[in-house]
């Protein structure tokens, strides 16, 4: 009898033991997903935008370079 509690017991450790290693797995492709939805966001958001996006970048930019400096 206090084999079999025994063997139930060491089972159940692995089995924990085997439960945490795969959690780290689940983990990273949590992140994965995560990763490829900012993508698909950022890909859709351009394209979408992507011609305003240049227009509002290169007024910004003939503002910023053309402005004359001032006496502070």
């Amino acid at each position: 009898m206090v084999s079999l509690f025994a063997s139930l017991h060491c089972l159940g450790l692995n089995l924990q033991a085997r439960l945490r290693r795969e959690q780290t797995g689940a983990t990273a492709v949590e992140y994965a997903l995560l990763v490829g939805l900012i993508a698909v966001v950022l890909i859709a958001g351009v394209g979408l935008f992507g011609k305003d996006l240049t227009a509002f970048f290169s007024g910004l930019a003939s503002k910023t370079f053309n402005a004359t400096p001032t006496a502070g």
